[in-house]
């Protein structure tokens, strides 16, 4: 439709000037100019084409007067972009003071002058410079307002004055004008000052806009989440937000593992067992199983027998090892507890291992080693090497790996495959 259309223009144009020549050859006009005692004749043809040679020699006689001007303004845009790009890289090497000097000179230019006083105010911010930040955003803020209040809130929370963080941003956000960094802040400003409602509603703000990837939005979910039900009042108030929740939310290991730790502690632990049980059917979790051996008492020979029917298909689980040991621990079964969990030792190490060890071997009467074990417990913590145990009565471990049976999604089992060698 668009190529008829464009051919019937240009077969208009086409009659058009057909007439036009076929008029002015029958008669070309006459134009008589006359200024003082200087009299010019001629047609009104050669006065158009003189005309339009007069606007083209002038044309070009305009920019080559300009030409000079004109490069000496693409050098100046050309040097600004290479300081701008040169205090960027500089502020991302931490060289501050380099980039503050590169940075000031760009923003000189008005196309970099806004993005120049941000970076400038993020340069200023991490080398304490806090008045020169300030006055940075002060000269942006009239361009970019969104900008200025992200970075200003954001200086706040890392400062730690995540109160102020929240309350900058809080008038904004009330308006839903806040960009994708402002939620951001908000949710971790929301998050240090125990408003969960707020944080999650910030976490839904930035689902919405897709701000983040999928896997940055699910943890920033999950703690917010984990915040929410570990900060709930009691029981019913417990129960209200869990069944409010989405399915989706409901099935994330750090969500369950929150509520089913509030729920043991408002004694509820069957309703925390179910939640984990659940999730453990669908999909193992080395978190979920951790949280299973700290629930405290109640129905601790329940649980054992449960984690032991487990350990069939994980045995090399570390987080199965320590969860039984400490409820071998609470059913005051000693040997049990320290096969566990040495067997955990052997194959990772860990600080929470150590610790459960350390009172198994106390129940045992055992204070030497048990004595050995905590302050393992802290060297293992902070990364040192840990001493080893007096005990030569014992048998060393056998620490090969165990071949256990691996199902898919639809509970079929996996043949294992033979590896290379």
């Amino acid at each position: 439709m668009k190529l008829w259309i464009s051919l019937l223009i240009l077969l208009l144009i086409a009659a058009g000037v057909a007439f036009a020549w076929h008029a002015l050859a029958i008669d070309p006009g006459l134009l008589t100019l006359q200024i003082g005692r200087t009299h010019v004749e001629t047609t009104l043809v050669f006065a158009g084409i003189a005309l339009l040679a007069a606007w083209v020699l002038l044309s070009l006689l305009w920019r080559g007067l300009r030409w000079p001007l004109r490069a000496w303004k693409l050098r100046g845009q050309r040097r600004s972009r290479e300081r701008f790009a040169a205090g960027l890289t500089a502020l991302a090497e931490g060289d501050h003071k380099r980039a503050l000097r590169a940075l000031e000179k760009a923003a000189h230019h008005p196309e970099l002058h806004v993005p120049a006083q941000l970076a400038t105010a993020r340069a200023a911010h991490a080398r304490g410079d806090n008045e020169r930040a300030e006055a940075a955003l002060d000269k942006a803020a009239s361009a970019a307002p969104g900008a200025v209040l992200c970075l200003r809130a954001q200086f706040l929370l890392e400062q730690g004055n995540a109160e102020a963080a929240l309350g900058l941003l809080q008038p904004a956000a009330d308006r839903n004008d806040l960009p994708p960094v402002g939620w951001r802040v908000l949710a971790e400003a929301a998050l240090l000052t125990g408003d969960h409602g707020l944080a999650l509603r910030a976490v839904d703000a930035l689902a919405a806009g897709d701000a983040l990837t999928a896997d940055a939005l699910a943890s920033l979910r999950a703690r917010a989440l984990g915040a929410t039900l570990g900060a709930a009042p009691d029981s019913e108030a417990l129960a209200a937000l869990w069944s409010g929740l989405p399915r989706a939310q409901r099935g994330l290991p750090e969500a369950i593992a929150a509520y089913a730790r509030r729920a043991a502690a408002f004694g509820q632990p069957l309703a925390a067992m179910d939640e984990i049980e659940s999730s453990l059917r669908k999909q193992w979790s080395e978190r979920l199983i951790t949280v299973w051996g700290q629930l405290g008492p109640a129905h601790a020979d329940t649980r054992l027998a449960r984690a032991e029917g487990w350990l069939a298909a994980r045995p090399d689980s570390p987080a199965l090892l320590l969860t039984l040991g400490r409820l071998c621990v609470q059913g005051k079964l000693w040997g049990k507890a320290r096969e566990y969990l040495e067997r955990g030792l052997a194959l990772a190490p860990s600080a929470p291992l150590w610790e459960t060890l350390g009172e198994c071997l106390s129940g045992q009467g055992n204070a030497a080693n048990a004595a050995v074990c905590y302050r393992n417990a802290l060297r293992s913590a902070r990364g040192e090497a840990t001493q080893a145990l007096a005990d030569a009565a014992r048998a060393p471990l056998d620490t090969r790996a165990a071949i256990a049976e691996e199902r898919d999604a639809h509970g079929m089992p996996r043949l294992a495959v033979p590896k290379e060698n």
